[in-house]
């Protein structure tokens, strides 16, 4: 059976070699559930996260061709998008879908976005392991203050930055790395995208800074097509005079010739997925929420089914030639 929805908007602009040089980019972004078999005798329920769509990211094109037919709908509290299949029960075969689409990814500055009230208080809000005002977070927070130039929100984000970048550590190591955990983060200093960006928006929410987290794919400037080995992250915080302004730490912190550049800046080479923490796609997923949403959620007869399906990422530069500006 296929799903297939199409949707035309705007158009892009030639990509560039250099990170910092890129302005707008067009690719194709594919993301691919192989096929996976479950129990016969219980419905299945598979939610695969959609990208989003912004001033920033616009969905030239989008395909959706599965092996059991789905539906999109929209989580509730950060409004994400998402394609769910449900195998009924006593149905053998296993589940198979290929989602692709059309994208025109501008790099991200300052500046961008207000601030409602509702949203001023989601994202100044504790999630599950990404504590408020917690006493793990004192010490860190009288280092920034010591370390800023002087106490408005600007300069307490700028050295929040600075601070997360000089004492975190990235390396994927052991165990305990990449659930986003403030407090792993906290004691063991290193991590992945996750535990970085966990930390730095702990640190600015317990400042009173609201700050978002978002995931998605990176996607390399430097080869037209490839696969891409797994998820990154980053985060935007809000500053009243200047609006959503985003920062990559991790990338910073593995790359410090462009410690500058990622603090003001997200370069074109990545797609945003979802938005947030503690993500609820469902009734069952109430008592126990998604962590982060950018790989398959799957229930089994209602229940969360923890399992990885096997999954395969790929992105294909499109010329500039194939876009047109309206």
């Amino acid at each position: 059976m296929r799903y297939t929805a199409l949707l035309f908007a705007l158009l892009a602009m030639p990509a560039l070699s250099e990170p910092e040089a890129v302005n707008t980019r067009q690719f194709e972004f594919t993301y691919e559930v192989l096929g996976e078999s479950f129990p016969g005798t219980e419905a299945v329920d598979i939610y695969l996260p959609l990208p989003a769509e912004h001033a920033d990211q616009v969905i030239l094109k989008q395909s959706i061709d599965s092996s059991i037919p789905g539906k999109t709908g929209i989580e509730a509290r950060y409004r994400n998008g998402y394609f769910h299949i449900r195998r009924p029960a006593n149905i053998n075969g296993p589940v198979a879908a290929t989602l692709s689409w059309t994208v025109s990814r501008n790099t991200v500055t300052s500046g961008h976005g207000t601030l409602t009230a509702e949203e001023r208080e989601l994202f100044l809000a504790p999630n599950a392991l990404v504590p408020v005002g917690h006493e793990i977070l004192q010490p860190i927070l009288e280092e920034v203050r010591a370390q800023r130039n002087d106490d408005s929100p600007a300069a307490t984000a700028r050295a929040i930055y600075d601070w997360v970048v000089d004492n975190v550590e990235y390396k994927k190591v052991g165990a305990g790395w990449g659930n986003g955990d403030t407090f792993w983060a906290c004691s063991a200093r290193y991590g992945n995208c996750t535990d970085f960006h966990a930390l730095f928006v702990s640190l600015a929410r317990s400042e009173g800074i609201p700050a978002r987290f978002e995931i998605g794919f990176p996607i390399p400037q430097d080869r037209p097509e490839g696969d891409i080995g797994g998820y990154h992250c980053w985060v935007q915080f809000y500053l009243p005079d200047r609006g959503w302004v985003p920062i990559d730490a991790s990338e910073a912190a593995k790359h410090p010739e462009n410690r500058e550049l990622f603090y003001g800046t997200h370069p074109a080479d990545r797609i945003h997925f979802s938005t947030g923490r503690d993500l609820v796609l469902s009734k069952a997923g109430e008592t126990q929420p998604l962590n982060y949403f950018v790989y398959p959620y799957i229930e089994v007869g209602g229940k969360p089914w923890r399992m990885d399906l096997k999954t395969r990422f790929s992105y294909r530069e499109l010329p500039a030639a194939l876009a047109s500006i309206h």
